[in-house]
């Protein structure tokens, strides 16, 4: 019996071959699209669903694609030639809330955004906060171990992953962590497992810290520099006066237009499109004024015009701009959203590199930060090709050839290749060049004791 033949047999209408589904499931939010086409896409919704293809795929030894909510920036979840893509879109129960513990148990296909509403009653909240959280889901938050707009203060993913369950590429169940503040018995595989990109196993069940929502108000900077380099070292100048805002977002001029552009004259009215760049600064919690006092004096010096504000609605709307960049590049053509992460203290000088390989070559890149943790997001906008065939690359030579020049000033100012969005397979031709080959060659032997086979996610990560 073939492979797709068990599959159905075993699990039945849950199986799809339908080949417009199979088509959109190449690709993600990057734009890039796995060559071939899928065997099949399985629409699990309970742990068993899941033991059930992976036993089958590894009886067969059959690459298995994980899926969630389809919102990565790497590639890492797209479905390959002769793939079974294994969809825990469908795993979207929230199992437990637990106030007293300050703890959630969710299944993978949680929307990030609907987990915070849930909380929301219990006056919890969950830190993670990707750009994408109204779109994309906990699991693959968790397997990309995401930042966001809140990380430089309240952490990225893997702080707020307390344990997890997990399908091994032979069927297993393993569960990994603890519900307890401390646990430290044993390897840490929790942590481990966190931003592994589903090529050592399939994360079931999560077992998530939250927060209690604090009291106290919001306050919102909104600080214009002639350029971003200057908005750059400002913002390192905050974080080198020891406070740490909430939200430190920074836009640069070319970003910062075409975000005007999208939103219209009446939404972007005081954004300085086109005459500098703009720094987005939010404080919160008891301490917010005097925070916000102390940031707002910082940015003066530098050379800022600064505003304050504490109404509410305010906040939400400059928030609503930075939570904009991405469809206001999209409507342009097809963004490559990239994503390295350099020390706080170079973020101006890595701006700086970005400006001169964009005017060198002739490639505009406009770029965001989060620059409360020197994470940039340098974008390449491809316009749409009506002249490009299927299977064409959507990225041309000359992009990547900005990009490698950009990956390496990254690297070279002592950062790294990826902030957030995971190495994919849009990545893993640089992680030699920052990894070195004893810690490359150690995370392969890892990935073969999960997985011996290399049927998970294979090519993600590490080139075949």
């Amino acid at each position: 019996m073939t492979t797709l033949a068990r599959l159905q047999t075993e699990l039945g209408s849950i199986v799809s071959v339908d080949p417009a589904e199979l088509t959109a499931l190449r690709t993600d939010k990057s734009g890039w699209v796995a060559p071939g086409m899928p065997l099949a896409v399985v629409h699990a919704s309970t742990i068993g669903h899941v033991q059930t293809v992976l036993r089958i795929a590894s009886a067969d030894g059959t690459p298995v694609v994980t899926r969630g909510a389809g919102t990565g920036l790497a590639g890492g979840a797209c479905g390959t030639d002769g793939s079974i893509v294994l969809s825990v879109a469908g795993m979207n129960r929230i199992l437990e809330i637990r106030p007293e513990d300050e703890l959630a148990v969710v299944e993978p296909g949680v929307i990030n955004q609907d987990l915070n509403d849930a909380l929301a009653p219990h006056g919890l909240w969950f830190a993670p906060d990707p750009a994408s959280k109204a779109i994309s889901s906990v699991g693959g938050n968790i397997a990309t171990n995401a930042g966001g707009l809140l990380c430089a203060k309240y952490g990225v993913t893997r702080e707020a992953v307390l344990a997890l369950a997990v399908v091994l590429a032979d069927g297993t169940l393993l569960k990994t962590g603890h519900r307890t503040v401390k646990g430290v018995t044993g390897y840490d595989l929790t942590a481990l497992l966190t931003g592994s990109e589903g090529t050592l196993g399939v994360i079931v069940e999560a077992t998530v810290r939250v927060r209690a929502l604090t009291p106290g108000e919001v306050v919102t900077i909104g600080a214009v520099f002639p350029d971003v380099t200057a908005a750059a070292a400002a913002s390192a100048a905050v974080s080198a006066a020891r406070v740490r805002p909430a939200v430190m977002e920074l836009i640069d001029p070319v970003a910062l237009s075409m975000i005007a552009d999208y939103l219209g004259p009446d939404v972007a009215e005081g954004l300085p499109a086109g005459r500098g760049a703009f720094l987005l600064v939010q404080t919160d919690g008891p301490a917010a004024q005097g925070e916000a006092e102390l940031a707002g004096a910082v940015l003066r010096t530098a050379g800022g015009e600064v505003r304050q504000s504490t109404d509410a609605a305010s906040g939400e709307r400059l928030l609503a701009i930075r939570r904009a960049a991405h469809p206001a590049l999209a409507a342009h053509g097809e963004v490559l959203i990239e994503d390295v992460s350099v020390p706080r203290s170079r973020m101006a000088e890595m701006f700086a590199r970005i400006t001169e390989i964009s005017a060198r070559t002739g490639v505009p890149i406009p770029t965001i930060a989060h620059a409360g943790d020197g994470n940039l997001h340098p974008n390449f906008v491809i316009p749409v090709d009506p002249l490009r065939q299927p299977g064409d690359p959507l990225v041309p030579d000359r992009v990547w050839a900005a990009a490698d020049e950009l990956f390496r000033a990254a690297l070279a100012l002592g950062g790294t290749l990826t902030g957030e969005h995971g190495v994919g397979v849009l990545k893993r031709r640089w992680l030699g060049e920052e990894l070195g080959d004893t810690s490359l060659g150690l995370q392969r032997r890892i990935k073969e004791v999960f997985d011996p086979l290399g049927i998970l996610n294979p090519g993600t990560m590490f080139e075949p």
